[in-house]
């Protein structure tokens, strides 16, 4: 494990991945960071975003739904509400979820806020990030 960290990213569902990787990135609530080996302990909020991590010279991305990040010891632990590899990701399924949060976002203007607009903000950008990181083209 020389320059390498242990990652891992888990849900309450499952483990989506655990895997020793030469550097990962997330998308912190103030911006995103990147972790190295030998990184200093840190404890951080996460957003909805992407995250990669970069092993044996390759990328690999991820769609995460907000959750927090504990790195120390040459571990770095996510903790995230929803999780899933970019190759694992449905477009039709995030089109459709999309679609979805956009009607009613357009139906909460209309109706002066009968519908709860963060909650469908919320929808809307987690859709877009698992439509980028899917590879989608919208």
């Amino acid at each position: 494990m020389a320059n390498k960290i242990l990652l891992e990213v888990v849900t309450p569902s499952r483990l989506v991945m655990s895997e020793e990787v030469e550097l990962a990135s997330a998308p912190g609530a103030n911006g995103v960071f990147g972790v190295m080996a030998n990184h200093c302990p840190l404890l951080a909020t996460l957003k909805v975003g992407e995250m990669h991590y970069v092993n044996d010279g390759q990328a690999v991305r991820l769609a995460i739904s907000g959750g927090f990040c504990d790195v120390s010891n040459n571990r770095m632990t996510v903790l995230a509400e929803s999780g899933e590899l970019a190759t694992e990701i449905d477009i039709d399924r995030a089109l459709r979820a999309k679609e979805r949060a956009e009607r009613r976002l357009q139906e909460a203007e209309a109706r002066k806020g009968e519908i709860d607009m963060a909650r469908a903000r919320a929808a809307l950008t987690r859709a877009l990030v698992r439509l980028h990181v899917g590879g989608a083209q919208t």
